[in-house]
């Protein structure tokens, strides 16, 4: 068979794309990508019409979705995680239905479940070979692990592979074979592998997110957790990552090391992992060129599929043998992985400032809700720390370790001191978004902005 395509409009033919279909998208190439403006562009030339996306996440390189979404090309989208101008757009009622938030688990679950259905799924591959095996870690767009597309890959009918480095075949390594490819199309370049660094992905230096993280480090130490072989996962925000700063001292004391460090991968990690602190990355996404060049050459830096990072299905995932989660507490664009790991982590830490531009972090009820509270152990922030009232252990733990520990109204009455009471947020009666939990029930609804 012969699977290589002479142009992605030959290759969208072959696949036998048609208006009404569901098509997907992956994004390790983050804001750098271009294969999805690729090809719808080329489905309206096509005169295509009424298509629903299921992309794991849209970033605002995606801008020109806004476009193809006003002239009907595009009437339904999916996503885990959604920015930029299309996320401003369908706030204010672009998209005539209500776009679904999916975690990344969630939405690897649903797939494998038949919950949604993929006609077509397009995979960005930075290397390819004609027969269809690629890989993200080598080609002028290495983007590392493609631990997203796995599942499209795998459950959808019909798969295009979209290459700007085709190789001789076989390929080595491979990470999708070519017996979930049916067809590869070469093009110009897929994207700028520079886009991968979206977001903050530095440890900060700002001494109000320094003393945040210290904290956090101090009570992962006092919870009993640290010890040889347990595992962790930090986001990327700078806060949370400064906590691998403060964890390395108290490892060292310890003298432990972690068995596995997990979820999306950035330069702070691979540094824990290259001086012996950690034995193994567990990666689903590279969030940084630095992850990238240590996924292609150590061995110990491992490529694994959403499905097995965060699913919640019967025979259990990586999540569920994590020991803690430090994440950052401003959660802008959807769930992302962190109601996954928050719901299999032994200890889960938010860790945020007590406000940020003079907005309380602390509120009655939060503006829209991605990770039920009953998953979260403890707020950490600069001030001090809240721990969640089912968790009385953890928080005698904590005060026998002298942290400042206190009632999270407490907390909310310090913030406001300074800030004030903020306004309630005003909205239209128009639901724009649903956002499902990991096991697919509605968790909260996104209205229309005012």
């Amino acid at each position: 068979m012969n699977k290589l395509k002479n142009s992605l409009r030959e290759a969208m033919e072959a696949a036998g794309l048609r208006s009404g279909m569901t098509i997907s998208f992956h994004h390790h190439l983050r804001n750098g990508d271009h294969v999805l403006n690729m090809v719808l562009d080329e489905a309206a030339r096509m005169g295509i019409r009424d298509l629903t996306l299921q992309a794991s996440s849209i970033f605002p390189v995606h801008a020109p979705l806004i476009g193809h979404i006003q002239s009907g090309v595009v009437t339904g989208l999916e996503t885990c995680y959604l920015s930029g101008p299309v996320a401003e757009a369908i706030s204010h009622g672009l998209l005539q239905k209500p776009v679904v938030f999916r975690s990344h688990g969630g939405r690897a679950a649903a797939i494998a479940e038949g919950r949604v259905h993929i006609d077509i799924a397009f995979i960005a591959a930075p290397s390819a070979d004609p027969a269809g095996n690629l890989n993200g870690v080598s080609g002028p767009a290495a983007c590392g692990s493609l631990g997203y597309a796995f599942a499209d890959a795998r459950y959808a009918d019909t798969v295009v592979a979209v290459t700007d480095s085709l190789v001789p075949y076989p390929l080595s390594p491979v990470s999708i074979d070519e017996t979930q490819i049916d067809y590869v199309a070469k093009v110009d370049c897929i994207g700028d592998p520079r886009g991968i660094v979206s977001g903050t992905t530095s440890v900060t230096r700002d001494p109000v997110a320094l003393r945040i993280a210290d904290y956090a480090a101090r009570v992962m130490a006092a919870s009993g957790l640290m010890r040889e072989g347990f595992s962790f996962q930090t986001g990327a925000g700078g806060a949370s990552l400064a906590v691998t700063e403060y964890l390395k001292p108290l490892m060292r004391e310890r003298g432990v090391t972690a068995d596995f460090g997990m979820g999306g991968i950035t330069g702070a990690m691979v540094e824990l992992l290259e001086k012996g602190f950690i034995r193994q990355l567990l990666d689903v996404q590279c969030f940084d060129l630095r992850a990238v060049a240590s996924i292609r050459e150590n061995p110990n830096h491992i490529e694994i599929p959403a499905i097995r990072y965060a699913a919640p299905i019967r025979r259990g995932s990586a999540v569920d043998r994590l020991s803690c989660l430090v994440s950052s507490g401003g959660i802008i664009g959807g769930s992302g992985g962190h109601s996954d790991t928050a719901a299999g982590a032994a200890l889960t830490l938010i860790v945020a400032p007590l406000f940020r531009a003079r907005l309380p972090i602390v509120v009655d009820r939060a503006g829209c809700i991605s990770t039920p509270g009953s998953t979260v152990d403890a707020l950490v922030t600069q001030r001090g720390i809240a721990v969640h009232p089912r968790r009385g252990d953890l928080r005698e733990a904590l005060l026998r370790a002298r942290l400042p520990v206190y009632d999270i109204h407490d907390l909310q009455a310090m913030a406001t001191r300074v800030t004030g009471v903020p306004d309630a947020p005003r909205h239209g009666d128009r639901i724009v978004g649903l956002v499902e939990y990991r096991d697919g029930s509605v968790i909260d609804r996104i209205y229309q902005q005012a």
